[in-house]
């Protein structure tokens, strides 16, 4: 069995002083792949470049204290790919590949943390760029090999996918054009969304974010923002999923799913 664990950690040293690395060694994954690392190589100390016992990869941002994505994992990949040929937004540190190949199989990891919109229109038309950049590459990256993107997407896909989705219809993360990409993501790129294939009709316990604002985590007022999306061969081998709430490390939490195949 294969543990793939992602999580936003709002800052790594954050989510560390909030116990997430007892949590890594307890949960047994294989593979957690990290967004938001607000820190760059310099600030990592041994405990936070070897999270949970596992080995740190990491793509940081350019600006100090901002995004930048990792993957800690059990098994040495056979390749590290950082970015997705980019410039605008691997400045940004978004995107970091794991490739575990073998002669038999192309097999990927790949961790990314997609922009947020919300805080204006200039960062919203920044992330609709993102889209129109990642949308063709996972495409031609199914094309040649098996994957599973692990991260912050940013987006609620459906209704279903957050607690206020009819006064959130022209709010960044439920944007029709943004929910129209995921939909041609999953039918015409062909990528699953792993945990609607194992829970098709979860609403409440579905959330993996909470706004700080009022009491929104103590109301459960979530949305659905963390995606295991993946290419349908590694999809069907998915067997069970849990978001873990029991402890906090981050306004996010973490998203569990387990599939029956290993490195």
């Amino acid at each position: 069995m294969f543990k793939l664990i992602t999580l936003n950690l709002n800052g790594v040293r954050s989510a560390s002083k909030k116990g997430v690395d007892a949590w890594l060694r307890k949960s047994t994954a294989d593979c957690i792949c990290v967004q938001e690392l607000k820190a760059q190589q310099d600030d990592l100390d041994d405990s936070l470049s070897a999270l949970g016992g596992l080995k740190g990869y990491f793509h940081f941002a350019e600006k100090k204290g901002y995004s930048g994505v990792g993957i800690y994992s059990k098994h040495e990949p056979s390749d590290v790919v950082i970015g997705f040929a980019n410039t605008e937004f691997d400045a940004e540190g978004r995107y970091i590949e794991l490739r575990f190949d073998t002669p038999q199989r192309k097999l990927s990891i790949i961790s990314s943390y997609f922009p947020s919109g919300s805080s204006g229109e200039e960062r919203q038309e920044a992330k609709f760029r993102f889209l129109d950049s990642m949308g063709p590459h996972l495409a031609s990256l199914k094309d040649s090999r098996q994957f599973i993107l692990c991260g912050d997407i940013n987006i609620a896909h459906k209704e279903q996918d957050l607690k206020n989705w009819r006064s959130n219809q022209k709010n960044s993360g439920f944007l029709p054009e943004e929910r129209v990409w995921m939909d041609k993501l999953i039918k015409e790129v062909g990528l699953s969304d792993v945990y609607r294939l194992l829970h098709p009709d979860t609403t409440a316990e579905c959330y993996t974010w909470w706004s700080n604002r009022g009491q929104a985590w103590a109301n459960n007022v979530g949305w659905r923002l963390d995606y295991h999306l993946a290419t349908h061969e590694l999809a069907k081998n998915a067997k069970a999923s849990s978001v873990y709430k029991e402890e906090r490390f981050s306004d996010h939490a973490p998203l569990t799913i387990d599939y029956d195949f290993a490195i």
